[in-house]
């Protein structure tokens, strides 16, 4: 069963948003673009056509005054900027998540189920083996073959 979610007007967004607790910031140098922070997050919307919004920046936690971009190496998560980057901690990530739902709602975007269940990173850097993105095939057999051991004597 799909719930329908009717988006809003840029003016509703925007109301909608500033009623509940966003800071709203008018982007230097541009028509219908504002910048919103809550939580230390923050993110870009703008208007979309005559009646749309839609999301111009995606959010991001603040570090100084630069947002970050969240970045996924597998073993940990990080917030990056162009001058740092810091591993993103719980408090990062469930600041990152409540903002971005609190979004949608603002703006009538349907939340998504892989989205809703934690922070979604834009970019996800794996390394693999020596060679980026693949396993060397004796690495691929040895995993294998303890995974079997593993199974068989969980079995016993």
């Amino acid at each position: 069963m799909s719930a329908t979610v009717e988006q809003r007007s840029y003016e509703d967004a925007l109301s909608w948003l500033r009623e509940h607790g966003f800071d709203l910031i008018e982007a230097p140098g541009t028509q219908g673009r504002v910048f919103l922070k809550k939580y230390n997050v923050s993110a870009a919307i703008q208007k979309n056509g005559p009646e749309g919004v839609k999301i111009f920046a995606y959010p991001g936690y603040l570090i100084g005054s630069e947002i970050s971009k969240l970045i996924n190496r597998g073993y940990q998560q990080f917030l990056k900027t162009a001058k740092t980057e810091v591993p993103a901690t719980a408090d990062h990530l469930k600041a990152l998540q409540q903002f971005t739902e609190e979004l949608k709602e603002g703006l009538g975007l349907p939340s998504l189920y892989n989205e809703s269940l934690g922070t979604v990173s834009e970019s996800y850097q794996y390394a693999r083996g020596k060679k980026l993105g693949r396993w060397p095939q004796q690495q691929t057999k040895r995993a294998a073959r303890n995974c079997n051991e593993f199974a068989f004597s969980a079995n016993e």
